[in-house]
């Protein structure tokens, strides 16, 4: 329990601290492949989702919070084919650690293909398949009977070419769960942490994020909302506006209030008649900006998903297409293999 407080204690002060100490430095991040969720059932919701109470251990690579004894035994396989030549797999496994504790093992591999390299002519010297890998630990425990803390270790490998790096990260999180009005709400700090191997002289920060997300059913009515708030170390996230190609002319930057208030938000419902099966549907207003070109699609920035558990076996599916370009397929199995022992 000291080390809960401790959690709970750290949570708190970093939560008053990253934002102004992020706003303060200059240059883009690297390691944006963390912000790419691994669940299926998260990604049918517009891939940020950090309140979704579930037995589905997937869940918890968006809040180590999210992790519980009642996932024990759990083993989960995730694949997802992503824009362009990219494949992304991962498998993860948890155990009870106590009737109100909980940890588990990730390890998640990103593949973009293969791509041609280059010499400062421009002059093609061959061919390379850049990749990084995040592999770690998760730990959960129970403050109350409402409120779970939970923190996520991560190490990072990235190859591309003849250059590498190694980083370290940290997630810290919170849930309140209130079962009797299925009310959950959380916190979560993600991607606390920097490069222990550099690809070169230059640092790379990882993308640190503060997010806030509500989830919630009302009455005997079978859907559940969610509302996530992603990217609140920073107000401002302009995107540049190219038309429907229709006209020429100079791209506009997109800088207004709302247009920043809806790139903080994602927006998520899922049908929860029966635990043996779910509908998702997501839309991910930052992800329809970020394409805003005259082919984006219309719809860009939604995503659906569905899945079925049958005794100890679950499979979810979710498909988005982000761009006319490109269609999005997550896919995740798992299973429990404590069922084995019964």
């Amino acid at each position: 329990m000291d080390f809960i407080k401790r959690i709970s204690l750290l949570l708190a002060a970093v939560c008053a601290a990253v934002p102004f100490g992020v706003r303060a430095q200059d240059g883009s991040t690297a390691y944006n492949f963390l912000n790419i969720t691994s669940s299926a059932r998260i990604y049918g919701l517009g891939g940020v989702n950090i309140s979704l109470v579930d037995e589905d251990v997937s869940v918890i690579d968006q809040n180590p919070a999210l992790l519980g004894p009642e996932m024990n035994g759990q083993v989960a396989l995730n694949y997802m084919h992503y824009l362009g030549g990219s494949n992304f797999a991962g498998l993860r496994y948890t155990h009870s650690a106590s009737d109100h504790g909980a940890w588990a093992a990730t390890v998640q591999y990103f593949g973009y293909g293969s791509m041609k390299e280059t010499d400062v002519s421009g002059n093609i010297m061959g061919e390379f398949a850049p990749k990084d890998v995040a592999f770690g630990g998760t730990y959960s425990h129970d403050i109350t009977d409402r409120l779970r803390g939970g923190i996520a270790l991560k190490g990072l490998y990235s190859s591309y070419a003849e250059f590498s790096a190694f980083a370290l990260a940290t997630d810290l999180g919170i849930n309140y769960f209130d079962p009797d009005r299925d009310l959950s709400l959380s916190l979560v700090v993600a991607n606390l942490g920097g490069q222990v191997k550099r690809f070169n002289e230059s640092y790379d920060r990882l993308p640190i994020d503060v997010r806030l997300g509500w989830s919630q059913t009302f009455g005997t009515f079978p859907v559940r909302f969610s509302v996530t708030a992603w990217n609140l170390t920073k107000w401002h996230l302009p995107y540049v506006e190219t038309g429907d190609g229709s006209e020429t002319g100079d791209p506009v930057v997109k800088d207004s209030f709302g247009s920043n208030l809806f790139r903080h938000l994602v927006f998520g419902a899922d049908l929860v008649s029966s635990p043996n099966y779910y509908i998702s549907i997501g839309y991910n207003y930052k992800t329809r900006t970020d394409m805003s070109t005259y082919s984006r699609s219309f719809i860009s920035g939604f995503s659906i998903g569905g899945g079925i558990t049958v005794k100890s076996l679950g499979i979810n599916l979710a498909l988005a297409q982000p761009h006319t370009g490109g269609t999005t397929l997550m896919f995740n199995l798992s299973y429990n293999l404590s069922d084995l022992l019964h």
